[in-house]
């Protein structure tokens, strides 16, 4: 059974830092690439970045220079870095594998990052 387990949300004034953490299980890791989603109330699923197994990373404009995607495969883990936090960064961040198991909240609870103004 494939799980995803997030962790590291908070809640931060703007302009913080957090570190989320997702580590994977019920399948072949090192096959896949990886990445991150978010939710907001409201709004659709939007994807942030994903880390393939070479190491090759994509951001989302809105997130570039801010966030960097890091994988330890030994450890079948990511991680996210979020720097310079705004308030419309404020979702619930959930961790995919590509393609077969991408979406928000089917996979894992997820993580809530908060961003206060």
């Amino acid at each position: 059974e494939v799980r995803m387990a997030e962790s590291g949300g908070d809640s931060v004034p703007a302009g913080g830092s957090l570190t989320l953490s997702c580590t994977a299980s019920g399948f072949n890791f090192d096959r896949y690439s990886m990445g991150w989603f978010r939710q907001a109330p409201g709004n659709e699923c939007e994807e942030v970045s994903n880390i393939s197994p070479d190491g090759s990373a994509y951001y989302v404009e809105s997130v570039k220079g801010r966030f960097t995607i890091s994988q330890d495969r030994a450890k079948n883990t990511i991680s996210l870095q979020l720097n310079s936090l705004k308030p419309e960064d404020t979702a619930v961040y959930y961790c995919a594998a590509y393609p077969l198991w991408v979406d928000c909240g089917r996979w894992g609870q997820g993580t809530q990052v908060t961003v206060s103004s």
